[in-house]
C-alpha cells in the first residue's frame, strides 16, 4: 500500500496536491501525518523523507519526494493523473511546471492557512502580478478545454497544484476574474478538499514559523481553528 507523508492540513500546500490528486483519483493510500516541528522540522521529516520536505511517497521500498515527482510517478500507474487528450495535457504539464516553480510572490504574501481570514497588509504590485497571471492562466485552460476543471471534464494533476491556491482566495479575498471565481468555488466544494479543510481546522498544532507568516500578511480578521496548543 502506498504510504503518503504530509504535514498539518492547515499550512501544508505541498502536502496538498498529492493528497487531493489521490483522493479524487481514487488511489488508495495511507495517510501519515507528521507535524511541522520548529527549528527540529528537517531532522523529524528526515526520518522518511531524504530531503527532510514533504510531501514524500513511500511505496515498499521505493521513496519518492518532491510533490511533482510523485505525481509523475502515479502517473505510471494511473493514466488519469494527466489529460487523455495530447493537447491539453501538454498544456497542462506547462502549468503545473509553471506553479511548481512560480509565483514565488503569491507564496511569500499569502501563505496557506486555512483556517484564517486575513485581510493583506497593503496592495503590492508584485502580488497583483502574479494573481494577473494566474487569472490569464486559468481563464486560458477553462475556455480552451472547456471546463469545469482547467484541461477539461476531469480534475486532473494540474487542478491538484493549485487546489492549495484556492485557500488562499478564500483566506485572503483574493480577487478573481470570472470564470476563475467560479473555478474556484468548484474545487472548495469538491468533497476531498471539504474533509481536508475540516481536518485543517480540527488541528490544535500550532507552529510559529507559519503563524508569523500569517501575522506577517495583514490583519486576522476570524480564525475558525480549534483552540491551538
Amino acid at each position: 500500500m502506498l504510504e503518503l507523508y504530509i504535514a498539518n492540513k492547515n499550512y501544508s500546500s505541498w502536502s496538498l496536491r498529492p493528497w487531493i490528486l489521490m483522493r479524487e483519483l481514487g488511489i488508495s493510500f495511507i495517510e501519515k501525518l507528521v507535524p511541522f516541528a520548529g527549528t527540529d522540522q528537517t531532522n523529524a521529516f528526515r526520518h522518511f523523507s531524504p530531503t527532510g520536505k514533504v510531501p514524500c511517497l513511500i511505496d515498499g521500498e521505493t521513496v519518492v519526494w518532491d510533490s511533482l515527482a510523485i505525481t509523475e510517478y502515479l502517473a505510471e500507474r494511473s493514466p488519469a493523473v494527466w489529460p487523455a487528450d495530447a493537447l491539453a495535457r501538454t498544456w497542462a504539464r506547462c502549468a503545473v511546471a509553471e506553479m511548481h516553480s512560480g509565483f514565488q510572490v503569491l507564496r511569500e504574501c499569502c501563505t496557506m492557512n486555512c483556517g484564517l481570514r486575513i485581510r493583506l497588509a497593503s496592495p503590492s504590485p508584485v502580488l497583483a502580478k502574479d494573481l494577473t497571471r494566474l487569472n490569464a492562466l486559468w481563464l486560458e485552460g477553462l475556455t480552451r478545454f472547456g471546463g469545469p476543471y482547467l484541461a477539461g471534464p476531469a480534475f486532473t494533476a494540474v487542478d491538484a497544484f493549485f487546489a492549495p491556491v484556492a485557500y488562499r482566495v478564500q483566506t485572503y479575498g483574493l480577487d478573481m476574474a470570472p470564470p476563475a471565481r467560479p473555478y474556484v468555488d468548484h474545487l472548495l466544494a469538491l468533497p476531498a478538499m471539504r474533509d481536508w479543510y475540516v481536518a485543517a481546522l480540527s488541528e490544535t498544532w500550532r507552529d510559529e514559523e507559519h503563524e508569523q507568516m500569517a501575522r506577517n500578511a495583514g490583519t486576522w480578521l476570524n480564525d475558525f481553528r480549534a483552540v491551538g496548543q
